[in-house]
């Protein structure tokens, strides 16, 4: 009996051990599979760098705030969504605004925020780092270093034989890899979130992305992947041999002058999780926005060119044209890590899940960025996201 005790205490100490040495990771399970529930989902959006290990982008040496409108301008009482009317107020209230910023001809017309976010908060910006990554995308293209059409094992050839392997830059930018993955944030054993699980857990993404397999032949269905984005990502590291961090340090945060430090969730690698995982405060997404809108000029300089900018949100293949269900496996249409609606056909925008969103009206020169904490998301996604687009539609009708 003796001997028993003490073999079982020996196990209990090695369990004590590992649970020492794992418990950052166990630390970040327990948040990953908890991140989106109602009780913690805006504690959570508004303080990431408390959950999983970041990387830093600093102030910039000039920042240059976009100045407010000269005339008052003041949000509508009740405005239309999905043929209902419905008070503005209310909507906000709903969808768990955190918040919302309206800006015209460069200037703020409506500036407001709830549920404890300040103006020079970080939020997780979810899915509309896509479209930073496709910026950095477009300025290497313009410089020669990438071609739409390399595939992706000319540059990573680890990735030869892997569901990428004869999958092109172009591909992954408009989401037509090919690659079969669940994107369903509500089922729990869904590609996604077994992602979040092994990211939780110290897989490093790279592996990851090499892990899956192919579905359909490269280039003819539209298919929301988010791990396309990372292999983005993984390719602009290894052209520049800069980390995705000073790159947007430099080539995006310093020459717009944003208002705020913004932060990228990294791997054990230190890669960055560029599928989802920068944080930085509404006035600085929202100029991702007016960057677009005006052709890649920003506070006096082409930051991309105006053809790169036309190309993302032009699809050019009938499987990225809006409403395409038999080629796609979303409503609307796709561009360069872009989102395209069908009605009206200039405009577009950015969205992340649960409701974050930049979205441009190009003949009204409007942007309208929104940050979110919707709990909701998870059961009716689809509905909740046509209901934005139909909000911001109906905001823009205003002008």
């Amino acid at each position: 009996m003796k001997k028993v005790g003490i073999g079982l205490l020996a196990i209990i100490g090695v369990f004590i051990i590992l649970l020492v040495i794992n418990r950052h990771k166990l630390t970040r399970l327990l948040a990953v599979n908890t991140l989106f529930d109602e009780e913690n989902i805006i504690d959570n959006f508004q303080n990431m760098d408390q959950i999983f290990d970041v990387s830093q982008i600093g102030l910039p040496v000039q920042s240059v705030s976009i100045p407010n409108a000269s005339s008052e301008y003041r949000l509508p009482t009740t405005i239309t969504v999905n043929n209902k009317e419905c008070n503005v107020k209310d909507y906000l209230e709903e969808t768990a605004t955190e918040g919302l910023i309206i800006i015209q001809h460069d200037s703020i017309l409506h500036e407001s925020y709830y549920l404890g976010l300040e103006p020079d908060e970080l939020h997780i910006s979810w899915s509309m780092s896509k479209s930073f990554v496709s910026l950095l995308i477009g300025m290497l293209v313009d410089e020669g270093k990438l071609h739409l059409e390399m595939e992706v094992q000319e540059i990573l050839p680890q990735f030869a034989k892997s569901g990428y392997d004869g999958v092109t830059i172009k591909h992954l930018l408009n989401m037509s890899s090919g690659v079969a993955f669940n994107e369903d944030y509500g089922d729990f054993y869904s590609d996604i979130n077994r992602f979040g699980r092994a990211f939780a857990l110290g897989t490093p993404l790279e592996d990851f992305a090499k892990s899956l397999k192919n579905g359909k032949t490269p280039g003819t269905y539209n298919h929301y992947v988010s791990i396309d984005t990372q292999v983005l990502g993984l390719l602009i590291v290894k052209v520049t041999g800069q980390s995705i961090t000073q790159l947007t340090q430099d080539r995006i945060w310093e020459p717009m002058g944003m208002e705020c430090p913004a932060t990228w969730i990294v791997d054990n690698t230190q890669m960055e999780v560029v599928l989802g995982g920068m944080n930085a405060c509404l006035r600085d997404y929202a100029k991702l926005g007016l960057l677009y809108l005006n052709d890649g000029m920003y506070n006096g300089s082409q930051l991309v060119s105006q053809s790169w900018i036309e190309a993302s949100l032009t699809p050019d293949e009938p499987h990225l044209m809006p409403n395409q269900s038999e080629l796609s496996s979303s409503l609307y249409g796709y561009g360069y890590q872009w989102w395209l609606p069908q009605y009206p056909s200039n405009d577009f925008f950015a969205t992340g899940i649960y409701n974050q969103f930049v979205y441009v009206n190009r003949e009204k020169e409007l942007v309208i960025a929104k940050l979110s904490a919707d709990a909701r998301y998870r059961h009716d996604k689809k509905a909740i996201k046509a209901g934005h687009i139909d909000f911001f539609q109906s905001l823009a009708s205003e002008f």
